[in-house]
């Protein structure tokens, strides 16, 4: 994996003769996913022999628009995810980054953002824990915000009703929850990763939605507090997040049947 260098595939005009937007994505990987129990940091799991991290770097470095992959590691362990990343080549079109996070998603990300090149206009920022979105699923992203979109998401249709109810805290924990409402399901998306942003609107963002408590966990939701606008495109059901251990089993399966069928390594 090569230092960050100008890519001139990236920097060349297109048909039109307006100049391509150089694209980059941020993933921040310094959390321990409690939620899959004790060991290893979540985006350093195994996943068919090779850590989460690996496949969600690969993932972006698929896409042939990005250029440039920033991996935000735990704050101890940029040098420690450094090495470990070194041992899994990139194709040559795409540099990478390795640089210590914050003590929240919020803080990594905006570490991220500043350790990019300035010729970035186009970012993208992923969950390591989702390792096996398909490039199709980028390039879309990349190309609505291309297109003009400040900020874009892929996202699925929810297959279950959803209940809107009243949470039970403290003493009535585990309490039954009384329904408040029932949302129309047509309008409503289950939203995934990589998320696109134009790199001044992202900037913009992080600047002015202050730290609270654990910070925000959704980059296209700080963008709506500034007012500008947020559109959707399809996500796809392999774009799962790696949360419990079920998921685990799932991703592996997927994984399975890719190096089965596609060849994928």
């Amino acid at each position: 994996m090569s230092d960050v260098s100008p890519d001139s595939a990236n920097l060349a005009a297109t048909p039109s003769g307006t100049p391509r937007l150089r694209t980059a994505a941020v993933i921040p990987a310094a959390g321990r996913g409690v939620r899959l129990g004790p060991g290893a940091p979540k985006a350093l799991r195994a996943l068919g022999g090779t850590p989460m991290l690996v496949h969600a770097v690969r993932a972006m470095a698929a896409s042939r628009a990005v250029s440039v992959v920033v991996v935000v590691a735990p704050p101890d362990g940029a040098t420690e995810v450094r090495n470990l990343l070194d041992q899994y080549p990139l194709p040559e079109r795409t540099d990478l980054l390795v640089v210590p996070g914050g003590e929240t998603r919020q803080e990594s990300v905006r570490r991220g953002l500043e350790a990019l090149p300035e010729a970035i206009d186009v970012v993208l920022v992923h969950d390591a824990a989702r390792p096996l979105v398909p490039a199709d699923t980028v390039d879309s992203v990349i190309a609505a915000v291309r297109d003009g979109a400040p900020a874009v998401v892929p996202a699925l249709p929810l297959a279950d009703t959803v209940k809107q109810v009243e949470p039970r805290t403290g003493e009535q924990a585990g309490e039954p929850e009384p329904v408040v409402g029932t949302p129309e399901r047509a309008r409503l998306r289950a939203v995934q990763t990589p998320q696109g942003f134009d790199r001044a609107t992202l900037v913009k963002a992080h600047e002015t939605v202050a730290l609270q408590g654990d910070g925000a966990t959704d980059d296209a939701g700080m963008v709506e507090q500034l007012g500008a606008p947020v559109v959707v495109v399809p996500g796809h059901e392999e774009a799962f997040k790696v949360t419990r251990p079920l998921d685990l089993v799932l991703a592996e399966a997927v994984l399975a049947r890719r190096r089965a069928t596609d060849g994928y390594v």
